[in-house]
Protein backbone atom coordinates (compact mmCIF):
# COMPACT_ATOMS: atom_id res chain seq x y z
CA UNK A 1 0.00 0.00 0.00
CA UNK A 2 1.22 3.17 -1.29
CA UNK A 3 2.59 5.62 1.93
CA UNK A 4 4.18 9.14 2.00
CA UNK A 5 6.35 9.51 4.95
CA UNK A 6 8.11 12.89 5.65
CA UNK A 7 11.40 14.02 7.48
CA UNK A 8 14.69 16.49 6.65
CA UNK A 9 16.38 16.46 3.90
CA UNK A 10 20.11 16.00 4.81
CA UNK A 11 22.04 15.00 1.25
CA UNK A 12 20.19 15.64 -1.84
CA UNK A 13 19.78 13.37 -4.86
CA UNK A 14 16.50 10.98 -5.48
CA UNK A 15 16.42 7.20 -5.90
CA UNK A 16 15.13 4.21 -6.09
CA UNK A 17 15.55 1.06 -4.53
CA UNK A 18 14.21 -1.38 -1.99
CA UNK A 19 14.08 -0.96 1.48
CA UNK A 20 16.96 -2.57 3.81
CA UNK A 21 15.31 -2.20 7.21
CA UNK A 22 17.36 -2.46 10.29
CA UNK A 23 16.33 -2.45 13.68
CA UNK A 24 17.71 -0.50 16.40
CA UNK A 25 21.28 -1.80 17.49
CA UNK A 26 20.31 -3.17 21.11
CA UNK A 27 20.33 -6.95 21.17
CA UNK A 28 16.85 -8.85 21.49
CA UNK A 29 18.83 -12.02 22.43
CA UNK A 30 16.80 -14.40 25.13
CA UNK A 31 18.96 -16.17 27.57
CA UNK A 32 21.40 -19.38 25.72
CA UNK A 33 23.46 -21.65 26.68
CA UNK A 34 25.83 -23.87 25.22
CA UNK A 35 27.18 -27.54 26.29
CA UNK A 36 30.37 -27.04 28.88
CA UNK A 37 32.29 -28.79 26.50
CA UNK A 38 31.56 -26.72 23.58
CA UNK A 39 33.51 -23.79 24.90
CA UNK A 40 36.13 -23.93 23.15
CA UNK A 41 34.74 -23.99 19.67
CA UNK A 42 32.13 -21.28 20.25
CA UNK A 43 35.10 -19.05 21.32
CA UNK A 44 36.80 -20.19 18.37
CA UNK A 45 33.78 -19.28 16.71
CA UNK A 46 33.44 -15.68 18.45
CA UNK A 47 37.10 -14.76 18.32
CA UNK A 48 37.13 -15.53 14.34
CA UNK A 49 34.03 -13.28 14.29
CA UNK A 50 36.14 -10.27 16.48
CA UNK A 51 39.21 -10.86 13.94
CA UNK A 52 37.08 -10.44 10.65
CA UNK A 53 35.50 -7.18 11.96
CA UNK A 54 39.05 -5.92 12.85
CA UNK A 55 40.45 -6.54 9.14
CA UNK A 56 37.18 -5.41 7.68
CA UNK A 57 37.80 -1.81 9.83
CA UNK A 58 41.22 -2.38 8.98
CA UNK A 59 40.73 -2.78 4.94
CA UNK A 60 38.40 0.21 5.43
CA UNK A 61 40.70 2.51 6.86
CA UNK A 62 43.22 1.89 4.22
CA UNK A 63 41.00 3.03 1.38
CA UNK A 64 39.91 6.09 2.60
CA UNK A 65 41.80 9.46 1.81
CA UNK A 66 41.01 13.02 1.64
CA UNK A 67 37.99 14.17 3.67
CA UNK A 68 37.16 10.88 4.12
CA UNK A 69 40.34 10.07 5.58
CA UNK A 70 39.97 12.31 8.86
CA UNK A 71 35.98 11.91 9.39
CA UNK A 72 35.57 8.10 9.08
CA UNK A 73 38.85 7.54 10.06
CA UNK A 74 37.94 9.11 13.39
CA UNK A 75 35.31 7.04 14.19
CA UNK A 76 36.54 3.55 12.99
CA UNK A 77 40.07 4.23 15.07
CA UNK A 78 37.63 4.69 18.00
CA UNK A 79 36.00 1.40 17.58
CA UNK A 80 39.39 -0.53 16.95
CA UNK A 81 40.31 0.64 19.89
CA UNK A 82 36.82 -0.46 21.54
CA UNK A 83 36.98 -3.81 19.77
CA UNK A 84 40.84 -4.54 21.27
CA UNK A 85 39.70 -3.13 24.91
CA UNK A 86 41.10 -6.14 27.25
CA UNK A 87 37.52 -5.17 29.59
CA UNK A 88 35.28 -6.57 26.39
CA UNK A 89 37.52 -9.53 25.35
CA UNK A 90 37.95 -10.81 28.80
CA UNK A 91 34.03 -10.11 29.71
CA UNK A 92 33.07 -11.95 26.76
CA UNK A 93 35.82 -15.14 27.28
CA UNK A 94 34.26 -15.25 31.02
CA UNK A 95 30.68 -15.25 30.13
CA UNK A 96 31.48 -18.26 27.87
CA UNK A 97 33.55 -20.02 28.99
CA UNK A 98 32.57 -20.02 32.43
CA UNK A 99 29.05 -19.33 32.55
CA UNK A 100 28.51 -21.41 29.63
CA UNK A 101 26.61 -18.22 27.46
CA UNK A 102 26.46 -19.12 23.79
CA UNK A 103 28.45 -16.25 21.49
CA UNK A 104 25.54 -14.13 20.77
CA UNK A 105 23.96 -14.13 24.49
CA UNK A 106 27.69 -12.99 25.95
CA UNK A 107 27.20 -10.34 23.55
CA UNK A 108 24.21 -9.16 24.61
CA UNK A 109 25.26 -9.47 28.26
CA UNK A 110 28.73 -7.47 27.71
CA UNK A 111 26.77 -4.88 25.90
CA UNK A 112 24.46 -4.38 28.68
CA UNK A 113 27.57 -4.48 31.40
CA UNK A 114 29.15 -1.70 29.61
CA UNK A 115 26.43 0.27 28.10
CA UNK A 116 25.55 0.64 32.12
CA UNK A 117 29.10 1.86 32.96
CA UNK A 118 28.76 4.46 30.52
CA UNK A 119 25.10 5.36 31.53
CA UNK A 120 25.68 6.08 34.74
CA UNK A 121 28.44 9.09 34.38
CA UNK A 122 27.12 12.37 34.42
CA UNK A 123 29.09 13.50 32.17
CA UNK A 124 26.71 13.87 28.34
CA UNK A 125 29.76 13.16 26.38
CA UNK A 126 30.39 10.00 27.81
CA UNK A 127 26.90 8.84 27.81
CA UNK A 128 26.84 9.24 24.05
CA UNK A 129 29.69 6.74 23.70
CA UNK A 130 27.19 4.11 24.51
CA UNK A 131 25.96 4.11 20.47
CA UNK A 132 29.99 3.43 19.64
CA UNK A 133 29.49 0.02 21.86
CA UNK A 134 26.45 -0.85 20.25
CA UNK A 135 28.22 -0.33 16.82
CA UNK A 136 31.27 -2.38 17.80
CA UNK A 137 28.88 -5.16 19.19
CA UNK A 138 26.50 -5.08 16.37
CA UNK A 139 29.15 -5.62 13.83
CA UNK A 140 30.57 -8.49 15.78
CA UNK A 141 26.96 -10.15 16.28
CA UNK A 142 26.53 -9.69 12.21
CA UNK A 143 30.18 -11.14 12.06
CA UNK A 144 28.87 -14.61 13.45
CA UNK A 145 26.04 -15.28 11.58
CA UNK A 146 27.51 -13.35 8.05
CA UNK A 147 27.65 -16.05 4.73
CA UNK A 148 29.67 -14.32 1.63
CA UNK A 149 26.68 -13.62 -0.22
CA UNK A 150 25.44 -10.97 2.63
CA UNK A 151 28.66 -8.87 1.49
CA UNK A 152 26.48 -7.99 -1.66
CA UNK A 153 23.10 -8.25 -0.06
CA UNK A 154 22.59 -4.09 -0.26
CA UNK A 155 22.56 -3.82 -3.83
CA UNK A 156 20.56 -1.08 -5.29
CA UNK A 157 18.95 -0.73 -1.22
CA UNK A 158 18.14 1.95 0.54
CA UNK A 159 19.26 1.71 4.47
CA UNK A 160 16.42 2.36 6.50
CA UNK A 161 17.64 2.81 10.32
CA UNK A 162 17.65 4.03 13.51
CA UNK A 163 20.82 6.00 12.86
CA UNK A 164 23.79 5.14 10.89
CA UNK A 165 27.18 5.89 11.95
CA UNK A 166 29.72 7.91 9.97
CA UNK A 167 32.24 4.80 10.64
CA UNK A 168 30.13 2.99 8.43
CA UNK A 169 28.94 4.94 5.38
CA UNK A 170 32.32 4.23 3.02
CA UNK A 171 31.76 0.85 3.44
CA UNK A 172 27.71 0.89 3.34
CA UNK A 173 28.01 2.68 -0.43
CA UNK A 174 30.82 0.05 -1.78
CA UNK A 175 28.17 -2.63 -0.54
CA UNK A 176 26.09 -0.84 -3.19
CA UNK A 177 23.99 1.02 -0.67
CA UNK A 178 22.19 3.80 -3.19
CA UNK A 179 20.30 5.84 -0.25
CA UNK A 180 19.91 5.96 3.44
CA UNK A 181 16.77 6.71 5.44
CA UNK A 182 17.18 7.74 9.47
CA UNK A 183 14.38 8.37 12.47
CA UNK A 184 17.11 10.37 14.00
CA UNK A 185 20.29 12.46 13.18
CA UNK A 186 20.75 16.15 11.99
CA UNK A 187 21.13 17.70 8.45
CA UNK A 188 24.49 19.10 10.11
CA UNK A 189 25.49 16.09 11.94
CA UNK A 190 29.12 14.10 10.61
CA UNK A 191 26.96 11.46 8.91
CA UNK A 192 24.56 13.85 6.92
CA UNK A 193 28.35 15.77 6.19
CA UNK A 194 29.82 12.49 4.68
CA UNK A 195 26.25 11.50 3.16
CA UNK A 196 26.93 14.59 1.00
CA UNK A 197 30.39 14.15 0.11
CA UNK A 198 29.71 10.62 -0.88
CA UNK A 199 26.73 11.85 -3.09
CA UNK A 200 24.43 9.60 -1.25
CA UNK A 201 20.28 10.73 -1.01
CA UNK A 202 19.60 10.65 2.69
CA UNK A 203 16.57 11.77 4.58
CA UNK A 204 16.82 12.23 8.80
CA UNK A 205 14.06 12.44 11.54
CA UNK A 206 11.91 10.45 9.20
CA UNK A 207 9.52 9.63 11.92
CA UNK A 208 7.66 6.20 11.60
CA UNK A 209 10.29 4.76 8.94
CA UNK A 210 11.17 1.67 10.99
CA UNK A 211 7.25 1.26 12.27
CA UNK A 212 5.50 1.76 8.64
CA UNK A 213 8.92 0.21 6.04
CA UNK A 214 8.96 -3.42 5.40
CA UNK A 215 12.13 -5.46 4.10
CA UNK A 216 12.15 -5.16 0.76
CA UNK A 217 9.19 -2.39 -0.06
CA UNK A 218 9.78 -0.47 -2.86
CA UNK A 219 10.78 3.63 -1.41
CA UNK A 220 11.83 6.71 -3.53
CA UNK A 221 13.68 8.71 -1.39
CA UNK A 222 14.23 12.43 -1.89
CA UNK A 223 17.15 13.98 -0.11
CA UNK A 224 16.52 17.43 -1.09
CA UNK A 225 12.69 17.43 0.18
CA UNK A 226 12.90 15.10 2.31
CA UNK A 227 10.04 12.80 1.15
CA UNK A 228 10.03 9.10 1.26
CA UNK A 229 7.18 7.66 -0.99
CA UNK A 230 6.97 3.92 -0.33
CA UNK A 231 5.47 1.01 -2.68
CA UNK A 232 5.54 4.37 -5.24
CA UNK A 233 2.32 4.33 -7.66
CA UNK A 234 2.30 4.94 -11.82
CA UNK A 235 2.22 8.91 -11.03
CA UNK A 236 5.06 8.31 -8.46
CA UNK A 237 7.42 6.47 -10.51
CA UNK A 238 7.21 8.96 -13.23
CA UNK A 239 7.37 12.28 -11.00
CA UNK A 240 10.84 10.19 -9.99
CA UNK A 241 11.90 9.48 -13.81
CA UNK A 242 11.11 13.65 -14.29
CA UNK A 243 13.26 14.36 -11.27
CA UNK A 244 15.91 11.85 -12.25
CA UNK A 245 15.84 14.26 -15.58
CA UNK A 246 16.15 17.45 -14.11
CA UNK A 247 18.93 16.10 -11.48
CA UNK A 248 20.40 14.82 -14.70
CA UNK A 249 20.57 18.87 -16.33
CA UNK A 250 21.42 19.89 -13.55
CA UNK A 251 24.43 18.31 -13.11
CA UNK A 252 25.53 19.48 -17.11
CA UNK A 253 24.62 22.81 -16.16
CA UNK A 254 26.55 22.84 -13.30
CA UNK A 255 29.23 21.49 -14.70
CA UNK A 256 29.72 24.47 -17.27
CA UNK A 257 30.02 26.63 -14.11
CA UNK A 258 33.70 25.37 -13.78
CA UNK A 259 35.26 28.48 -15.27
CA UNK A 260 32.49 30.83 -14.64
CA UNK A 261 32.61 34.11 -11.91
CA UNK A 262 30.73 33.97 -8.74
CA UNK A 263 28.53 36.95 -8.94
CA UNK A 264 24.98 37.67 -8.47
CA UNK A 265 22.56 38.62 -10.79
CA UNK A 266 23.17 42.53 -9.80
CA UNK A 267 26.52 42.38 -10.35
CA UNK A 268 28.22 41.30 -6.64
CA UNK A 269 31.53 39.62 -7.06
CA UNK A 270 31.63 36.61 -4.56
CA UNK A 271 34.34 34.58 -3.30
CA UNK A 272 34.38 30.90 -2.80
CA UNK A 273 37.41 29.21 -1.17
CA UNK A 274 37.27 25.88 -0.75
CA UNK A 275 38.20 23.57 2.23
CA UNK A 276 40.79 21.07 2.05
CA UNK A 277 42.75 18.95 3.79
CA UNK A 278 44.28 16.13 0.75
CA UNK A 279 45.99 17.08 -1.97
CA UNK A 280 42.91 15.78 -3.85
CA UNK A 281 41.04 18.02 -2.28
CA UNK A 282 43.23 21.08 -3.16
CA UNK A 283 43.42 19.65 -6.82
CA UNK A 284 39.85 19.86 -6.82
CA UNK A 285 39.60 23.18 -5.84
CA UNK A 286 42.31 24.24 -8.32
CA UNK A 287 40.00 23.07 -10.50
CA UNK A 288 36.95 24.27 -9.64
CA UNK A 289 38.03 27.98 -9.78
CA UNK A 290 37.99 28.43 -6.31
CA UNK A 291 39.45 31.78 -5.31
CA UNK A 292 42.07 29.63 -3.04
CA UNK A 293 41.73 27.57 0.24
CA UNK A 294 40.16 28.92 2.71
CA UNK A 295 40.67 26.25 5.14
CA UNK A 296 43.66 24.00 5.05
CA UNK A 297 42.98 21.19 7.65
CA UNK A 298 46.53 20.35 9.18
CA UNK A 299 44.84 17.66 11.68
CA UNK A 300 45.41 14.86 9.15
CA UNK A 301 49.29 14.79 9.68
CA UNK A 302 49.05 14.19 13.32
CA UNK A 303 45.66 11.92 13.54
CA UNK A 304 46.25 8.12 13.41
CA UNK A 305 49.81 7.68 13.84
CA UNK A 306 51.85 7.32 17.03
CA UNK A 307 54.34 9.65 16.19
CA UNK A 308 54.68 13.74 15.84
CA UNK A 309 55.46 14.73 12.19
CA UNK A 310 58.58 16.49 12.22
CA UNK A 311 59.36 20.17 10.80
CA UNK A 312 60.38 18.48 7.25
CA UNK A 313 57.40 16.71 6.61
CA UNK A 314 54.68 19.46 7.19
CA UNK A 315 57.19 22.15 5.54
CA UNK A 316 56.95 19.47 2.67
CA UNK A 317 52.93 19.31 3.16
CA UNK A 318 52.25 22.74 3.47
CA UNK A 319 54.40 23.94 0.96
CA UNK A 320 53.01 21.03 -1.89
CA UNK A 321 49.52 22.84 -1.30
CA UNK A 322 50.47 26.29 -1.99
CA UNK A 323 52.42 25.47 -5.15
CA UNK A 324 49.05 23.21 -5.93
CA UNK A 325 47.30 26.64 -5.61
CA UNK A 326 49.38 28.50 -8.26
CA UNK A 327 49.69 31.80 -6.62
CA UNK A 328 45.82 31.93 -4.84
CA UNK A 329 45.89 32.30 -1.24
CA UNK A 330 45.96 29.34 1.10
CA UNK A 331 44.94 29.80 4.42
CA UNK A 332 46.36 27.06 6.72
CA UNK A 333 44.70 26.57 10.23
CA UNK A 334 47.18 25.37 13.19
CA UNK A 335 46.59 21.98 14.94
CA UNK A 336 42.94 21.48 16.34
CA UNK A 337 43.41 17.83 17.85
CA UNK A 338 41.53 16.80 20.53
CA UNK A 339 37.14 17.21 21.47
CA UNK A 340 35.72 14.27 19.10
CA UNK A 341 39.40 13.95 17.23
CA UNK A 342 41.10 11.07 17.44
CA UNK A 343 44.45 11.28 18.55
CA UNK A 344 47.37 8.45 19.03
CA UNK A 345 50.46 10.93 19.81
CA UNK A 346 49.17 11.70 23.39
CA UNK A 347 48.95 15.32 22.45
CA UNK A 348 45.25 15.48 23.28
CA UNK A 349 44.39 14.59 27.21
CA UNK A 350 43.03 11.13 27.20
CA UNK A 351 40.39 11.57 30.24
CA UNK A 352 39.04 14.90 29.84
CA UNK A 353 35.41 15.27 31.64
CA UNK A 354 34.27 17.72 28.68
CA UNK A 355 36.75 17.21 25.45
CA UNK A 356 34.96 19.49 23.34
CA UNK A 357 35.23 22.09 26.40
CA UNK A 358 39.31 20.71 26.94
CA UNK A 359 42.49 21.18 25.32
CA UNK A 360 42.01 21.95 21.69
CA UNK A 361 43.38 24.55 19.58
CA UNK A 362 45.05 27.30 20.43
CA UNK A 363 45.16 25.81 23.97
CA UNK A 364 46.88 23.27 22.89
CA UNK A 365 49.55 25.02 21.13
CA UNK A 366 50.09 27.25 23.45
CA UNK A 367 50.73 24.02 26.42
CA UNK A 368 53.16 22.56 23.84
CA UNK A 369 54.98 25.13 22.69
CA UNK A 370 57.89 22.88 21.12
CA UNK A 371 55.09 21.23 18.98
CA UNK A 372 54.16 25.07 17.75
CA UNK A 373 57.24 25.99 17.39
CA UNK A 374 57.75 23.04 14.97
CA UNK A 375 54.64 24.14 13.05
CA UNK A 376 55.15 27.49 12.97
CA UNK A 377 58.50 27.50 11.49
CA UNK A 378 57.61 24.80 8.96
CA UNK A 379 53.91 27.17 7.72
CA UNK A 380 57.23 30.17 7.47
CA UNK A 381 59.37 28.61 5.36
CA UNK A 382 56.01 27.45 2.68
CA UNK A 383 55.54 30.62 3.02
CA UNK A 384 58.30 31.08 0.39
CA UNK A 385 56.39 29.54 -2.57
CA UNK A 386 53.32 31.18 -2.32
CA UNK A 387 50.57 33.35 -0.26
CA UNK A 388 49.94 31.86 3.32
CA UNK A 389 47.52 33.06 5.85
CA UNK A 390 47.84 31.62 9.33
CA UNK A 391 44.77 30.91 10.79
CA UNK A 392 44.02 29.66 14.49
CA UNK A 393 41.61 27.72 16.14
CA UNK A 394 39.36 27.89 18.89
CA UNK A 395 40.74 31.30 20.37
CA UNK A 396 38.59 33.32 23.45
CA UNK A 397 40.70 36.35 24.32
CA UNK A 398 43.12 38.99 23.13
CA UNK A 399 46.13 37.31 25.40
CA UNK A 400 45.85 33.95 23.06
CA UNK A 401 46.37 36.20 19.99
CA UNK A 402 48.72 38.46 21.18
CA UNK A 403 50.69 35.23 22.34
CA UNK A 404 50.58 33.81 19.20
CA UNK A 405 51.77 36.89 17.12
CA UNK A 406 54.64 37.04 19.50
CA UNK A 407 55.45 33.19 18.93
CA UNK A 408 54.93 34.07 14.93
CA UNK A 409 57.43 37.05 14.69
CA UNK A 410 60.40 35.38 17.03
CA UNK A 411 60.11 32.27 14.86
CA UNK A 412 60.01 34.51 11.82
CA UNK A 413 63.01 36.30 13.08
CA UNK A 414 65.35 32.86 14.16
CA UNK A 415 64.11 31.67 10.75
CA UNK A 416 65.38 34.65 8.76
CA UNK A 417 68.78 34.39 11.20
CA UNK A 418 69.03 30.88 9.62
CA UNK A 419 68.69 31.82 6.24
CA UNK A 420 65.65 30.68 4.96
CA UNK A 421 63.78 32.71 2.65
CA UNK A 422 59.98 33.52 3.62
CA UNK A 423 57.33 35.34 2.43
CA UNK A 424 57.19 39.22 2.66
CA UNK A 425 53.72 39.08 4.68
CA UNK A 426 51.77 36.09 6.99
CA UNK A 427 48.97 37.53 7.84
CA UNK A 428 47.28 36.06 10.98
CA UNK A 429 43.65 35.39 11.23
CA UNK A 430 41.79 33.56 14.44
CA UNK A 431 38.59 31.47 13.91
CA UNK A 432 35.00 32.68 15.48
CA UNK A 433 33.69 29.58 16.83
CA UNK A 434 33.39 30.37 20.58
CA UNK A 435 30.59 33.14 21.39
CA UNK A 436 33.09 34.42 23.66
CA UNK A 437 35.63 35.62 21.09
CA UNK A 438 32.63 36.80 18.89
CA UNK A 439 31.24 39.00 22.00
CA UNK A 440 35.38 40.21 22.94
CA UNK A 441 35.94 40.53 19.18
CA UNK A 442 35.68 44.65 19.33
CA UNK A 443 38.53 44.11 21.62
CA UNK A 444 41.23 42.68 19.46
CA UNK A 445 39.85 42.74 15.96
CA UNK A 446 42.56 45.58 15.06
CA UNK A 447 45.41 42.79 15.95
CA UNK A 448 44.33 40.10 13.41
CA UNK A 449 44.32 40.52 9.53
CA UNK A 450 41.39 38.43 8.51
CA UNK A 451 38.31 36.21 10.83
CA UNK A 452 36.83 33.16 9.40
CA UNK A 453 33.63 31.97 11.04
CA UNK A 454 33.54 28.25 11.85
CA UNK A 455 29.77 27.67 12.38
CA UNK A 456 29.61 24.10 13.75
CA UNK A 457 30.91 24.76 16.84
CA UNK A 458 29.39 28.33 17.09
CA UNK A 459 25.98 26.72 16.68
CA UNK A 460 26.77 24.04 18.92
CA UNK A 461 28.49 26.14 21.61
CA UNK A 462 25.75 29.30 21.26
CA UNK A 463 22.92 27.19 21.78
CA UNK A 464 24.34 23.76 24.04
CA UNK A 465 24.00 21.18 22.04
CA UNK A 466 25.86 18.46 20.29
CA UNK A 467 25.53 18.71 17.03
CA UNK A 468 25.89 14.61 16.60
CA UNK A 469 23.65 13.93 19.41
CA UNK A 470 21.05 11.62 17.66
CA UNK A 471 18.05 13.13 20.33
CA UNK A 472 18.87 16.67 19.57
CA UNK A 473 18.95 16.86 15.82
CA UNK A 474 16.04 19.66 15.25
CA UNK A 475 18.11 21.75 18.18
CA UNK A 476 21.12 21.79 16.39
CA UNK A 477 20.26 24.15 13.67
CA UNK A 478 21.57 27.56 12.00
CA UNK A 479 18.71 28.80 11.64
CA UNK A 480 18.55 30.33 15.57
CA UNK A 481 17.82 34.31 16.05
CA UNK A 482 20.99 33.94 18.50
CA UNK A 483 23.31 32.45 15.62
CA UNK A 484 21.67 34.93 12.78
CA UNK A 485 22.35 38.56 15.32
CA UNK A 486 25.85 36.83 16.48
CA UNK A 487 26.80 36.24 12.66
CA UNK A 488 25.32 39.49 11.89
CA UNK A 489 27.54 41.47 14.61
CA UNK A 490 30.67 39.82 13.51
CA UNK A 491 30.14 40.64 9.98
CA UNK A 492 29.37 44.09 10.20
CA UNK A 493 32.29 44.78 12.76
CA UNK A 494 34.65 42.98 10.18
CA UNK A 495 33.39 45.64 7.38
CA UNK A 496 33.90 48.35 9.62
CA UNK A 497 37.32 47.41 10.39
CA UNK A 498 37.73 46.78 6.65
CA UNK A 499 39.06 43.35 7.95
CA UNK A 500 38.03 40.28 5.74
CA UNK A 501 35.56 37.85 6.34
CA UNK A 502 34.42 34.25 5.93
CA UNK A 503 32.44 31.37 6.82
CA UNK A 504 33.87 27.95 6.68
CA UNK A 505 31.48 25.76 8.72
CA UNK A 506 28.83 23.56 6.89
CA UNK A 507 26.71 26.30 6.64
CA UNK A 508 28.56 27.90 3.74
CA UNK A 509 28.19 24.67 2.03
CA UNK A 510 24.60 24.48 1.89
CA UNK A 511 23.13 26.32 -1.24
CA UNK A 512 19.65 27.16 0.36
CA UNK A 513 21.78 29.16 3.27
CA UNK A 514 23.13 31.35 0.83
CA UNK A 515 20.35 33.82 0.26
CA UNK A 516 20.67 34.27 4.36
CA UNK A 517 24.37 34.48 4.48
CA UNK A 518 24.37 37.35 1.50
CA UNK A 519 21.69 39.24 3.46
CA UNK A 520 24.35 39.37 6.79
CA UNK A 521 26.82 41.01 4.09
CA UNK A 522 28.91 37.58 3.66
CA UNK A 523 30.82 38.21 0.61
CA UNK A 524 33.57 34.98 1.40
CA UNK A 525 32.95 31.97 1.70
CA UNK A 526 34.72 28.42 2.09
CA UNK A 527 33.70 25.11 1.57
CA UNK A 528 34.07 21.80 0.71
CA UNK A 529 34.81 21.39 -3.08
CA UNK A 530 31.83 18.63 -3.66
CA UNK A 531 29.50 21.38 -3.37
CA UNK A 532 30.95 24.32 -4.48
CA UNK A 533 29.52 24.17 -8.37
CA UNK A 534 25.52 24.48 -5.98
CA UNK A 535 26.62 27.37 -3.99
CA UNK A 536 28.19 29.08 -7.28
CA UNK A 537 24.69 28.58 -9.00
CA UNK A 538 22.61 29.40 -5.93
CA UNK A 539 24.38 32.77 -5.43
CA UNK A 540 24.35 33.75 -9.57
CA UNK A 541 20.57 33.16 -8.87
CA UNK A 542 20.59 35.90 -6.34
CA UNK A 543 20.23 39.86 -6.17
CA UNK A 544 22.32 41.13 -3.88
CA UNK A 545 20.81 44.78 -3.17
CA UNK A 546 17.09 42.91 -2.66
CA UNK A 547 18.27 40.27 -0.30
CA UNK A 548 20.09 43.55 1.61
CA UNK A 549 16.83 45.39 1.39
CA UNK A 550 14.78 42.25 3.28
CA UNK A 551 17.83 41.89 6.15
CA UNK A 552 15.51 43.68 9.02
CA UNK A 553 12.58 41.36 7.91
CA UNK A 554 15.42 38.40 8.83
CA UNK A 555 16.37 39.98 11.93
CA UNK A 556 12.87 40.30 13.46
CA UNK A 557 12.05 36.55 13.18
CA UNK A 558 11.76 35.32 16.44
CA UNK A 559 11.93 31.87 15.92
CA UNK A 560 13.47 28.96 13.40
CA UNK A 561 9.80 28.96 11.33
CA UNK A 562 10.17 32.95 10.85
CA UNK A 563 13.81 32.32 9.57
CA UNK A 564 12.83 29.31 6.86
CA UNK A 565 9.55 31.13 5.93
CA UNK A 566 12.11 34.22 5.20
CA UNK A 567 14.40 31.59 3.32
CA UNK A 568 11.31 30.10 1.40
CA UNK A 569 11.01 33.62 -0.36
CA UNK A 570 14.56 34.53 -0.94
Amino acid sequence: MRQSLSGQGASRGTVLGRARVRLPHALQIAEQHIAPDAADAELEHLHRAIATVREEMHALRARLHGALAQEVGEFLDLHALMLDDPELLHGLDELVRDRHYSADYALRVQRDRLAAVFEAMDDPYFKSRVEDIDQVIGRVHAALHRRDCELRGFAGEVLVAESVAPAEMAQLQAQGVIGLVTTGGSPLGHTAILARSLHMPLVVECSGALDRINDGDALIVDGGTGLVVVEPGADDLRAHRDREQVHVREKRALARLRREPTRTRDGVDIRLFANAESQEDVAEAHSLGAAGIGLYRTEFLFLQRAALPDEEEQFRAYRDVVMGMSGRPVTIRTLDVGADKTDRTGLALRDEPNPALGLRGVRLSLARRGLFETQLRALLRASAYGRIRLLVPMVTSVEEVRLVRRELDRVAADLRSEGHELGEDVPLGVMIEVPAAALALPAFIDEVDFLSVGTNDLVQYLLAVDRNHEGLGRLYTPLHPAVIRVLRDTIRLAQRHSTSIAVCGEMAAAPDYAPLLLALGLTDFSLHPGTMLEVRQRIRDCDYARLQSRLPALLRARDRDAIERWLATA
